[in-house]
């Protein structure tokens, strides 16, 4: 029942000119900004995880293992 509450149809709104500017700027937009933050840098800063080269440095060549801690024993 389009139209009685004053929505247009979802064919209208594809059909529309204004629909296809705004989508054809932000959707690019959005596609470069999260490039830029990670090309950058900025999301290993932001959260805090290691960049490529500090995963493994010169005294520790192995893989990073973790003690679990299970009912008051360690792993």
């Amino acid at each position: 029942m389009s139209g009685s509450t004053g929505e247009r149809s979802f064919a209208d709104i594809l059909t529309s000119l204004r629909y296809w500017v705004i989508h054809s700027i932000t959707i690019p937009s959005l596609f470069i900004a999260g490039w830029l933050f990670v090309s950058t840098g900025l999301a290993y800063d932001v959260f805090g995880s290691p960049r490529p080269n500090e995963y493994f440095t010169e005294s520790r060549q192995g893989i990073p293992l973790r003690t679990v801690l299970i009912l008051g024993t360690t792993r």
